[in-house]
């Protein structure tokens, strides 16, 4: 039964799935049965998308769900009261509660990752990750997706990740294409040609 699959961390992934592995991959497959099961794909993938967006904007909130020293009761009130606020409920909160109740709310970024990743191949979309130094705008992702559907990529699917260390720019990976335009590497780039240069 699919909600005892989100309580049970030994749940496996699906053979042949891009998804991570170990926990993250887990949970993510079976928030995905559970949606399948209670017909409510399109809601838990549009909380997914939401809850994605606050994290990836939300530093505190980040620090919040990776810290190792709270306590279930603390992690619970918390984690609930920023859910409620973001309108996030459903599979996706009951998800968020069995994270706690297992010690490892620290793995929801990467479950909600895993989750669009195995949602993207089961709707035949390719996944471009995208990772920039800001969380992008809404204007960003449509010019990032038209520029990808202009360079020949079809049904694309945005999974963005937040990285400061870049410093502008952007990456994005998609199928075997590395496309690095972020100023980390172009100032590695032209170390690179200093020092062979001298």
């Amino acid at each position: 039964m699919a909600s005892e699959a989100v309580s049970n961390d030994k749940t496996a992934a699906t053979p042949g799935s891009h998804v991570t592995g170990g926990a993250a991959g887990r949970y993510a497959l079976a928030l995905l049965e559970l949606a399948k099961d209670n017909k409510a794909v399109d809601a838990t993938a549009a909380e997914v998308e939401k809850l994605s967006d606050l994290v990836g904007t939300d530093e505190a909130f980040r620090a919040f769900l990776a810290d190792p020293r709270l306590d279930s009761k603390t992690q619970r009130a918390g984690a609930f009261a920023v859910l409620d606020r973001a309108g996030v409920g459903g599979e996706v909160k009951k998800l968020v509660g069995v994270l706690i109740a297992n010690r490892r709310l620290a793995v929801l970024p990467a479950v909600l990752h895993a989750f669009g990743n195995l949602l993207a191949d089961q709707r035949g979309q390719q996944t471009a990750e995208v990772t920039t130094a800001h969380a992008l705008t809404g204007t960003q992702r449509a010019q990032i997706a038209a520029r990808l559907t202009e360079a020949g990529y079809s049904n694309v699917r945005l999974s963005e990740t937040v990285d400061p260390s870049i410093l502008g720019g952007l990456i994005v990976r998609i199928g075997s294409r590395l496309y690095d335009t972020s100023i980390k590497s172009r100032l590695q780039r032209l170390s690179y040609a200093m020092k062979g240069a001298a």
